[in-house]
């Protein structure tokens, strides 16, 4: 009798994760950062290997802070890891863009980087923007980074962007309460242009998970609507955390959901999250209505998810 040939396994949403490792002492409750040298390489050492472990294989960083540094000291041996950087302001200067872009490789311990992306897209606007490209693509070509792209927002006009460049990833900021990215369709342009998509602010900085008495100043005018959004996925039995991460990974034109993390404990918390049983909820019903008016204060660190 002829055999079948198996069915393909369904990918994990591990699969798409990558873990941006937040190290300010104000992000949680016992950060990184807020203990001794030692115990910050040990608390940093048992976070990648319980991503490691999860089949985590995507870390990105940013050149602020002592972060890549920890991370060097902490790898995983045989790290699985590939990793995003990104650069510095073009208002340093091209040459010390390109020398922070090589010393984080350095500080990170590793020959080369998955990826380089452009921290503030308006710099590849501006009349340096092309000169600054040409740096990026001459770092890929000595083979220091696979791929090469930028960071951006929806007000960043990323899809012309993408298509000017040619970018091989784009980083964009997309999560349950802004939509935009998705809904309009700039996802899915960007995808088709070749590059890779990866998304960011997946928990809207935090926003999905601040009472209302927590809110900055200039977000409270949202304390109803987002009560109104936490009863509705308490009603469903789906906690923000999750639905925030089941939202991330239905969106087809994803290639990497960027969760921040401050510490193995809140690692197992996404891991689970990712893992739960999608949510039978209507996506369209959770955004905010005029997302636009908190998308660039989003950032701001609330709580420890963001």
């Amino acid at each position: 009798m002829t055999q079948s040939p198996p069915s393909p396994s369904v990918p994990s949403p591990v699969d798409r994760l990558a873990l941006a490792v937040v190290t300010e002492p104000e992000r949680a409750a016992k950060p990184l950062m807020a203990a001794p040298s030692g115990a910050r390489e040990d608390a940093m050492r048992f976070l990648l290997q319980t991503g490691a472990d999860a089949g985590v294989k995507v870390i990105a960083t940013k050149p602020t802070g002592d972060g890549e540094r920890l991370l060097g000291q902490a790898w995983p041996f045989p790290s699985p890891f590939r990793v995003t950087v990104r650069t510095v302001g073009l208002g340093e200067g091209l040459d010390r863009v390109e020398a922070r872009a090589r010393r984080s490789l350095e500080r990170l311990g590793l020959p080369r980087g998955e990826a380089l992306l452009v921290n503030n897209p308006a710099d590849l606007a501006g009349a340096e923007g092309r000169a600054l490209w040409d740096r990026l693509q001459a770092l890929k070509a000595r083979g220091l980074f696979r791929s090469i792209g930028f960071c951006a927002t929806v007000e960043d006009g990323p899809v012309l962007l993408a298509r000017r460049l040619e970018a091989d990833v784009v980083q964009v900021a997309c999560n349950l309460l802004d939509q935009r990215a998705a809904a309009e369709g700039i996802l899915d342009e960007i995808k088709a242009l070749g590059a890779q998509v990866h998304l960011s602010s997946v928990f809207a900085g935090g926003l999905l998970f601040a009472p209302g008495d927590d809110l900055p100043a200039h977000l409270t005018g949202y304390d109803q609507a987002l009560s109104r959004i936490r009863r509705r996925l308490a009603e469903r039995r789906c906690d923000p955390m999750q639905a925030a991460l089941a939202y991330a990974f239905s969106l087809e034109a994803v290639d990497r959901v960027v969760a921040s993390v401050a510490s193995a404990a809140e690692l197992r918390a996404i891991l689970a999250a990712a893992h739960a049983p999608g949510p039978d909820l209507d996506w369209s019903e959770l955004a905010l209505e005029a997302p636009a008016a908190f998308a660039a204060d989003a950032r701001s660190l609330i709580s420890s998810a963001a």
